[in-house]
């Protein structure tokens, strides 16, 4: 059997390449910069594999379309960029409620408000606090390549089908329009019980899914049980360490900036700063322990965002409390260079 091949691949096409290898037979979306490629790759492709494509008249109308084929057990998805994923949240919030599985791709842009398309990691509060309303988590991953842009999709249909749960993959626009050699892995998707699904009463009892309880005490016990739904969900934290097994200072990073801060480091490292890398790829659950056990041997830990300050608060509840956790954002509008931020390590180590 020949070996996958490399492709020079958009960032953007790779998460829609991703989700037709992982099975994806529904995409709902709507257009919106910068993530447009998404939903053009699959108007062409998605069909090809026996799938459907729909552009809805709406961010709203595109999420309400995940839920219902979500609810048939279909692998289904949506996509869109910051404003557009806010018009979502009601939409995943009854997702979450109804213990319905869909991926939602955020490739992120500047705000807040219409703000602009440059990239922005000030979407992380959105993502990973459940951005709607009520007592609700989604499994939030962040890739940091076009290569993980592909995986990471592939990985979360599987994820959304496990814990019967929303996943949210989060990126941002330098990742969905940058282009990279990627290797097309052949993926095999899991296969998990869906006896839960709804597909039609012949031969069965009729069953519901809902996430309306109005009954004393039923919601109290749905909430519970989708608590303990997104404890398991730790077994699935993700993250990468790199240059920390000697670091005196341990920098931080998510997504776009880790790759670029990750030139930084090597730089800082030529001029004999002892300096390593932390990255989450899963945004939730977070790699507190991971990060806890680091710091028992690191004490100072330099977190950097392109917001004014979101992921840097997970890391403080996350260190040890005699660590020292710097920080330093880049509001939208600018990206910055390895040599910025290795300007900005200079003054912190």
């Amino acid at each position: 059997m020949s070996s996958p091949k490399m492709e020079l691949v958009n960032g953007n096409e790779a998460i829609a390449r991703g989700a037709i290898a992982a099975g994806c037979k529904f995409y709902f979306g709507y257009p919106i910069t910068p993530q447009n490629e998404i939903p053009e790759y699959l108007s062409k492709h998605l069909p090809e594999v026996g799938g459907t494509f729909i552009q809805a008249e709406s961010e709203i109308a595109s999420v309400n379309m995940l839920l219902g084929a979500g609810a048939t057990g279909a692998r289904a998805m949506t996509s869109s960029s910051s404003p557009g994923i806010s018009l979502k949240q009601e939409g995943i919030s009854y997702l979450a409620g109804s213990e319905i599985p869909g991926v939602i791709v955020n490739m992120s842009r500047s705000g807040p408000g219409l703000g602009g398309i440059s990239p922005s990691q000030g979407d992380y509060f959105q993502a990973t606090r459940g951005g709607g309303h009520g007592d609700y988590r989604t499994l939030v991953l962040a890739p940091f390549s076009v290569q993980e842009n592909y995986d990471l999709t592939a990985l979360a249909f599987d994820l959304a089908d496990k814990y019967r749960n929303p996943v949210v993959i989060l990126a941002d626009a330098l990742l969905g329009q940058m282009k990279e050699p990627i290797i097309l892995r052949p993926v095999t998707p899991q296969s998990f019980d869906k006896s839960w699904a709804l597909t039609g009463a012949k031969g069965r009892p009729p069953q519901f899914l809902k996430s309306l309880y109005l009954n004393e005490g039923d919601l109290t016990r749905h909430n519970w049980k989708l608590f303990q739904k997104y404890q398991q969900m730790k077994a699935e934290i993700r993250f990468e360490t790199d240059l920390t097994d000697d670091a005196r200072m341990v920098v931080v990073a998510f997504g776009s900036v880790a790759r670029i801060i990750k030139t930084s480091i090597r730089m800082a490292r030529e001029e004999g700063m002892q300096v390593g890398l932390f990255r989450p790829i899963t945004l939730f659950p977070y790699p507190e322990e991971a990060l806890f056990r680091l710091s028992q041997k690191v004490d100072h830990f330099f977190v950097v965002e392109l917001n004014t300050g979101q992921m840097v608060e997970d890391v403080k509840l996350s260190v040890d409390k005699g660590a020292r956790v710097d920080f330093y954002g880049r509001p939208p509008g600018s990206i910055p260079t390895p040599d910025d931020l290795l300007e900005e390590i200079r003054k912190v180590y």
